[in-house]
């Protein structure tokens, strides 16, 4: 049982590979990780960050989204930093090119100007969004999605890959050690995962996360439902969002209904 599950998840992987630039950067873990921790930007706890980075390297590459190599250099340069925290500030002296510096401080200004810089990108998207309710045409968007509350006043909060990296753990987690279930690589193709969770979305108008998933089938199938859900994402089939702070991971449609067949552009592989 342990081998074909094992089988299943090599073909699966061979056959699906998402790369993770085509979402988010290291930049953006490190201010996700700021965020969850609630720690202040001026004053990171290295050690801490370091640490959470690099289980989160080691979970995105287990569900075998493609790490590129921005990702490894940041983890270099933190485990940098932290080693460079751990000598005595005497043993530095006056090889400091700026001397009392606090080996962070080229980070953390990075961090501020990179947060700056996405602010304003969010900024000019909400601009656009509002100039096409000004001078617009009718909407495609799938009905199944009116009557989201907090649609119409835009407070709907977007999610990060990362913050459903986070969810999928906490999914993981319920998974059994064991399962009874046999999977074979029929059932586990991205495409009709996708396809799954589009049949899944035209039932409800909002569906949480949690409800994509069922534990008992296994880890296998758990990840590659993920991956599928990052596909449609990827595509702008389907969008996660919270409709409140801290509030459960809702996903809904974004199109009128169409099969993936329909929406594929390119190859699957990323």
């Amino acid at each position: 049982m342990a081998e074909d599950r094992d089988i299943g998840l090599d073909v699966a992987e061979d056959s699906y590979r998402i790369r993770l630039d085509e979402f988010e950067g290291p930049l953006d873990l490190l201010l996700h990780l700021i965020k969850k921790n609630e720690i202040n930007i001026y004053d990171i706890p290295i050690a801490l960050i370091t640490k959470q980075y690099l289980d989160y390297i080691s979970t995105m590459k287990s569900l075998n989204l493609v790490v590129a190599g921005e990702f490894l250099v940041m983890a270099a340069t933190l485990i940098h930093i932290k080693s460079r925290m751990l000598l005595p500030v005497e043993a530095e002296g006056d090889e400091e090119d700026e001397a009392g510096e606090d080996p962070r401080a080229e980070l953390v200004r990075r961090l501020l100007e990179y947060k700056q810089f996405k602010e304003a990108a969010g900024e000019l998207v909400q601009r656009g969004q509002q100039w096409r309710e000004v001078f617009g045409r009718p909407a495609i968007v799938d009905a199944s999605r009116q009557g989201l509350q907090g649609e119409e006043d835009g407070t709907l909060l977007e999610l990060t890959l990362f913050d459903l990296v986070d969810a999928l753990q906490g999914v993981l987690q319920r998974v059994p050690a064991k399962t009874l279930i046999e999977v074979t690589a029929d059932h586990l193709t991205v495409k009709d995962r996708m396809n799954y969770i589009l049949e899944r979305l035209e039932q409800e108008s909002a569906l949480p996360f949690d409800a994509l998933f069922l534990p008992d089938e296994g880890r296998l199938v758990v990840i590659v439902t993920f991956l599928g859900l990052l596909e449609l994402m990827r595509i702008r089939l389907v969008r996660a969002f919270q409709a409140e702070a801290f509030g459960p991971i809702l996903l809904s449609r974004t199109f009128l209904p169409v099969t993936v067949e329909g929406a594929e552009s390119g190859e699957n592989t990323l």
